[in-house]
């Protein structure tokens, strides 16, 4: 069968057509922009990476396109960070974002970290008026939570928080207390939840102080157990966590004049757990005390360099381990 001339120039002007169609549709969709997304661009990564990385994230739907508009329209200088571009948008959209530098920043909340903590993080990242606005929003929905609780310390979730330009104060704390909500889910607790003869919210601040004495996961489980047990017993905690908490300190060695200190946080001078959690926590420290070893111990200290602590049920039992720590020169 043989083609005429007509129906190649036919069969090249419709290809033409659908390729002129289909590039035009890349720099102008006819639909609007949608949902965020964020691109982290590296350093020494090129135009190249960061366009395919674009498009893996559906902001283009063909890199082909948007290269050919690089080269007409010229390339932006990419600065490495953090930037929120929409779904869908325009290749001149894409272009100004990239040219504009990174809008976004990171806030990331690790386990152990207080609200004072969170605020200090806040104001190396964003200005001024941002940090004091959080600090403020902090505090104006500490009684809006799930357990009737004073304050938000305990109560929010930890990990990386992405805050894009049109990301207020407000919006950022409220979907903290929901990430908290989703995790304390994920480890067996609603805000209902009633074990070992504790509230929610006491399993919570349990789970603070867990985080702090325990330190390594590792150590953990036994630690929550140590908990349980000495609060069946009576009398204090004894955890110097807590006074370090009341003092705004943190990793340092509690001194005897630190004992003395009347603080609702010292569980040397106050039975029972502390008033509020004294700070944010993971999974492991809510599984601790969830769910905790069966163990009659009561005592535990840091016996070697990795963190590692050794339990004990007697009280003599402690003065060895405490020995050992210090034989190893800790």
């Amino acid at each position: 069968m043989r083609i005429n001339r007509r129906q190649i120039a036919t069969v090249v002007l419709l290809s033409t057509a659908i390729f002129a169609g289909r590039l035009a549709w890349s720099v102008h969709p006819l639909s609007a922009s949608g949902t965020e997304t964020v691109i982290k661009v590296v350093p020494g990564e090129s135009l190249s990476q960061i366009t395919s990385d674009l498009a893996a994230h559906h902001v283009l739907s063909s890199t082909l396109a948007f290269k050919i508009d690089l080269a007409i329209f010229g390339a932006p200088t990419v600065r490495p960070g953090i930037y929120v571009v929409k779904h869908n948008s325009s290749h001149g959209a894409i272009r100004r974002s990239l040219g504009d530098g990174p809008n976004a920043n990171v806030l990331n909340v690790s386990p152990g970290m207080t609200i004072r903590q969170t605020v200090l993080q806040m104001a190396t990242i964003k200005d001024s008026i941002y940090t004091n606005s959080f600090a403020s929003e902090l505090q104006r929905q500490a009684r809006n939570n799930a357990f009737q609780a004073p304050s938000l310390e305990g109560l929010l979730g930890i990990g990386a928080y992405i805050i894009g330009p049109a990301d207020t104060p407000a919006a950022l704390v409220g979907q903290m207390k929901k990430r908290f909500l989703s995790q304390l889910r994920r480890a067996g607790i609603t805000p209902s939840t009633r074990l070992h003869g504790l509230s929610a919210y006491e399993l919570v601040t349990a789970a603070s102080i867990i985080e702090k004495e325990g330190f390594y996961e590792k150590n953990m489980p036994q630690v929550g157990r140590v908990i349980l047990n000495r609060l069946d017993r009576g009398g204090g905690l004894q955890m110097d966590a807590t006074i370090l908490y009341s003092l705004q300190k943190d990793g340092v060695k509690v001194t005897p004049s630190m004992l003395k200190i009347d603080t609702p946080y010292n569980t040397y001078l106050h039975t029972g757990l502390t008033p509020t959690p004294i700070c944010q926590v993971g999974a492991t420290a809510l599984r601790s005390i969830a769910d905790p070893p069966t163990g009659r111990w009561l005592y535990f200290v840091v016996v070697d360099q990795s963190g590692t602590e050794a339990f004990a049920v007697t009280y003599q039992e402690h003065l060895a381990n405490i020995q050992t720590a210090r034989n190893r020169g800790l």
